[in-house]
């Protein structure tokens, strides 16, 4: 009877804090479409508004969502896999990997619109690969050695995309910067339907896995002897991140920290149990992305700041917090 009281208490707990963050999210998102370098009277649209609403800013915060929950919810299914709190893939070189991908489409395959997200995916299932190989050692998984072979991929990728730079001419230059920075101002309605595609099939990939996460956040060896296909849980987790990170920066660049400090936030406030954590950190995650976003196109309109430095001055002293309670 006690064990069924708590169980319909944690059940009652997530229900609640649900209907908080997708209040959260409806807020920012309303908010993100009336503020602007031209505010928008919800109900009483003029023809220009209504050009401006659904053509520019709709794509725009739906995409900021989507990209948000997909870079969160890498974040949370590879710090549960890795059993490792640093493990983003920002840090981990994913996210250049799929830079670099896109960077190669933008040069080579312009022509192409679906050129950038394959090319993305392809490069972030490169970096992922490398990451994790060079990590590998007789005694298991090593915290340092995967942080280390994170950055010198995320370096080596940076150079490489550096010397590509020097192919572009200065305008198509001065946009790719802007891009690599992360930036939505590109933002189209295709853009969305890829990222929310990838976002459902993350979710759905990663629910599955849930329990095998929670077991293999014990250890792998523990998790193999409950019956966890272990090889098979952690292709397919690999796999999700790479697709939900490759369409996030194929659509929007390099957006720093969001699956860093989400997932933490979000366990601190419901616990470890990936079953909660997957839905409400891409919860969390589009609610940060859209709120960042805003900020970036109202701080210095009617010009605008790429929408990663925002997440990162948010970002950065949140997990020193993050990191000085724990």
């Amino acid at each position: 009877m006690r064990t069924r009281k708590k169980i319909d208490k944690k059940f009652s707990t997530s229900l609640r804090l649900g209907g908080l963050f997708f209040a959260l999210l409806v807020l920012a998102v309303l908010a993100a479409i009336y503020f602007g370098s031209e505010k928008l009277a919800f109900f009483e649209l003029s023809g220009s508004d209504k050009a401006i609403l659904f053509d520019i800013r709709l794509p725009r915060i739906l995409l900021g969502a989507s990209v948000g929950a997909a870079l969160a919810l890498a974040g949370a299914s590879l710090q549960s896999l890795l059993r490792n709190p640093l493990a983003e893939p920002y840090l981990l070189g994913v996210s250049n990997g799929a830079a670099l991908g896109t960077m190669l489409a933008f040069v080579f395959f312009a022509q192409f619109e679906f050129a950038r997200p394959v090319m993305a995916f392809t490069g972030a299932s490169l970096a992922t690969f490398v990451v994790y190989q060079m990590a590998k050692s007789p005694a298991g998984m090593n915290v340092e050695r995967l942080v280390l072979s994170g950055v010198i991929v995320t370096t080596f990728l940076s150079s490489i995309i550096v010397l590509f730079t020097s192919l572009l001419d200065a305008t198509k230059l001065r946009s790719f910067t802007f891009w690599l920075l992360g930036d939505l101002s590109q933002a189209t309605w295709n853009g969305f339907y890829l990222s929310f595609g990838a976002v459902l099939v993350g979710i759905l990939v990663l629910l599955k896995n849930a329990r095998a996460l929670n077991l293999m956040m014990i250890g792998e060896r523990d998790a193999f002897d409950f019956g966890v296909e272990v090889n098979k849980t952690r292709l397919a987790v690999f796999a999700t991140s790479s697709l939900l990170v490759g369409t996030a920066v194929a659509a929007s660049g390099s957006v720093g920290y969001v699956g860093l400090i989400i997932p933490h936030i979000v366990r601190l406030a419901i616990g470890s149990d990936n079953r909660l954590v997957i839905p409400f950190s891409a919860l969390a995650g589009a609610i940060f992305v859209v709120s960042a976003d805003t900020v970036a196109r109202v701080a210095i309109a009617p010009r605008e700041l790429p929408v990663g430095a925002i997440t990162a001055l948010i970002g950065a002293p949140m997990f020193i917090y993050l990191l000085r309670r724990s």
